[in-house]
């Protein structure tokens, strides 16, 4: 299953940033990061509870781009 995010992230490397996060987040089975839209389209691995790795998500985000946002 694949959700759209509207995000909030100052620059580009900070988005990349984001997505690499992103993307090591357990339940996560791919993630796009796209600055210039500030959208975030995350693919979930089959199985998982979409609300709980986006909370996962978020956090390991704040851990690499503290004002960094996700519009849940």
């Amino acid at each position: 299953m694949k959700k759209t995010y509207q995000i909030e992230v100052d620059c580009a490397n900070c988005a990349n940033l984001m997505e690499e996060a992103t993307k090591k987040t357990e339940g996560v089975q791919d993630a796009v990061v796209n600055f210039m839209t500030q959208k975030m389209i995350v693919e979930f691995a089959e199985g998982s509870d979409p609300k709980t790795v986006m909370k996962a998500v978020l956090k390991n985000c704040k851990k690499v781009e503290d004002d960094c946002e996700i519009y849940l």
